[in-house]
């Protein structure tokens, strides 16, 4: 049997305001993350890995940063025809920008008419996991669906907060319902529901044919999730697919199944923090499926000062490449490329990207810092919640959150000194 025809759409549109400040400047599919990566990074790196290699991704806001990131890092070999192409919104359907997820795919067709696909593949940008797409396609073609839909088993107290999937006979979904306040559980868990990770699996025709009769309907919010996927449950098309069965190489029982939405400034936070511990919650270290990405041309890695109260250390960290740690002490932190952290410094439980610099005798608390921003000598960050809602955006569970290139003022502080 030949291998189908397939063709992958990675949808890299979303404005990301819940990321604020860390989206003022970028797509959201652009946020760094992890030291060396950037969201875009792992929903790639999961197509390559499974051998899915025509690849476009359909941005729109901001997107000067995710098409730089593209075109250094995702460069496939053109002679076998394959390649990974940003595709900016190019008003094709009229002078008008996407309208929701699904007129992003509508207004791109000529993309489908290019590649004449048997399937296609919807996957979103801005989700931290390991996947293997290829078990999800092997189902969906299995089971003769013209949609097949990821559900990630979650909390059924959790419900309130995704698109819920509600599975009917086998794998056919009954119901997909938004958020709902009266949750079903699973047959097999009813403390458990299918919540939807936005990740889809169509055959090309129910897709065009959704897509058309989406685009006709001036009720619609016109979006994947909202409105076509609704659309082909009712006409009991739609299956679902429990990712708990996708058995990714290298996988650990730690980290077997791990999905986060980094939709939010705490999600975001709470993702690092799971990859710190001695065995972490997300395992960046599976070389048999790993996450790709550019990495800059930047030295090792470099502590110096091993004094007393003068000591270059990071501890329960980690620490990216060309990170220079003069005196200072880390803990529990990501260190992205070419962070500065100087003699007395004291940075834990924080995320700090590209370029930052930690003068001395400052201190910083639960932040995520975003790139070339200089922390002053004695400055106080994440110690004083009054102080830091004066000057930054703290989230709802009180991660400071400084902006890319943004100033911090220094406070004054008894025995404060530079």
């Amino acid at each position: 049997m030949s291998r189908p025809r397939v063709l992958s759409i990675v949808l890299a549109g979303g404005e990301g305001k819940r990321l604020a400040p860390l989206t003022r400047d970028r797509a959201k599919p652009a946020v760094p993350f992890g030291g060396m990566y950037r969201l875009v990074d792992f929903v790639l790196s999961n197509l390559v890995n499974a051998g899915f290699l025509k690849i476009v991704v359909l941005t729109q806001y901001k997107s000067h940063s995710l098409d730089r990131h593209i075109a250094q890092t995702w460069r496939m070999s053109a002679l076998l025809g394959n390649y990974v192409a940003p595709v900016p919104a190019q008003m094709r359907q009229g002078k008008r920008w996407f309208a929701g997820s699904a007129d992003a795919i509508f207004q791109n067709f000529n993309l489908l008419n290019d590649e004449r696909p048997d399937y296609v593949i919807v996957f979103g940008a801005d989700h931290i996991y390991r996947m293997d797409p290829a078990q999800m396609l092997e189902a969906h073609i299995a089971s003769g669906a013209g949609v097949t839909v990821a559900g990630i088993r979650a909390p059924i107290e959790q419900a309130d907060q995704f698109g819920i999937i509600e599975p009917g006979e086998g794998d056919q979904i009954r119901a997909f319902r938004e958020k709902p306040s009266d949750p079903v559980g699973l047959p097999d868990a009813p403390h458990q529901v299918f919540a939807s990770m936005g990740n889809y699996v169509f055959t090309t025709e129910t897709l065009v044919q959704a897509l058309v009769a989406d685009s006709d309907d001036d009720d619609s919010n016109h979006d994947l999730g909202g409105d076509i996927i609704p659309m082909l449950v009712n006409s009991g098309q739609a299956n679902v697919y429990d990712f708990t069965r996708n058995e990714v190489p290298g996988a650990t029982n730690r980290d077997r199944a791990y999905w986060r939405d980094v939709g939010t400034l705490d999600a975001y936070y709470d993702a690092h923090m799971d990859l710190i511990s001695v065995h972490p919650v997300f395992n960046l270290y599976n070389d048999r499926w790993p996450i790709y990405t550019w990495n800059p041309p930047a030295p090792a890695a470099k502590f110096v000062f091993d004094e007393d109260d003068r000591r270059g250390q990071a501890i329960d960290s980690m620490v990216s490449g060309g990170v220079v740690i003069s005196g200072g002490t880390v803990r529990r932190s990501v260190l992205s490329p070419g962070v500065r952290v100087h003699s007395y410094a004291d940075v834990a439980d924080s995320v700090l990207m590209n370029g930052v610099e930690v003068n001395r005798h400052a201190v910083v608390r639960n932040a995520i810092v975003d790139k070339n921003v200089v922390i002053p000598a004695g400055a106080r960050i994440g110690l004083d919640p009054e102080a830091d809602a004066a000057h930054f955006v703290v989230s709802d569970e009180g991660r400071v959150v400084i902006g890319k290139g943004d100033d911090v003022p220094v406070e004054p502080t008894e025995g404060g000194q530079a």
